[in-house]
């Protein structure tokens, strides 16, 4: 396997603005879970070469967060409509229309949408943690995958990281 898939939870969410869902900006603590693992990403060298995320501004001010930690340009963020609230079926649309030379793709999104795709791509070969939780807020699973974006099946995959923010030292 020659490609890396970084599925990346949104961080935690302001509900307390009164935005509509699709509007409703990082919290606090958003912003510093953000920051945690788009510094995880830069110290263990797994910058990604293309950034993938829902257009909700949720997504995409964790994408930019982890962008500037990676030192990558805002405009290198592409907003996909089909991330938004996705199922695991348009999830892996997106996927298999991923440019053929992106090599290490972050893809920021939702849930259950990121949950079911990561248990389709591992073909359930995952520990559910005691909370039931994957993919809390700001979480981050590294998985390898095939050669080519195109035609994932059930178990292509192999998770080989799952990374939550609050598992990480503050490097405050």
């Amino acid at each position: 396997m020659s490609r890396t898939l970084l599925l990346l939870r949104h961080g935690k969410s302001d509900w307390s603005t009164g935005a509509d869902d699709f509007d409703r900006p990082l919290k606090k603590r958003g912003v510093k879970s953000a920051l945690k693992i788009g510094n995880w990403l830069n110290d263990n060298k797994l910058a990604p070469d293309y950034i993938i995320t829902s257009p909700a501004k949720r997504a995409f001010q964790t994408a930019r967060i982890i962008s500037k930690c990676a030192d990558i340009k805002k405009k290198a963020i592409d907003k996909d409509e089909h991330i938004y609230l996705a199922s695991p079926e348009a999830l892996l649309y997106v996927l298999e229309n991923l440019p053929q030379q992106a090599k290490r793709v972050l893809l920021v999104g939702h849930n259950p949408g990121l949950e079911q795709l990561l248990y389709f791509l591992v073909n359930g070969q995952l520990e559910i943690p005691a909370d039931g939780k994957i993919l809390p807020t700001a979480a981050l699973a590294v998985v390898e995958m095939p050669d080519k974006w195109m035609k994932l099946k059930n178990g292509s995959a192999k998770l080989t990281e799952l990374i939550r923010p609050r598992e990480l030292l503050d490097n405050d």
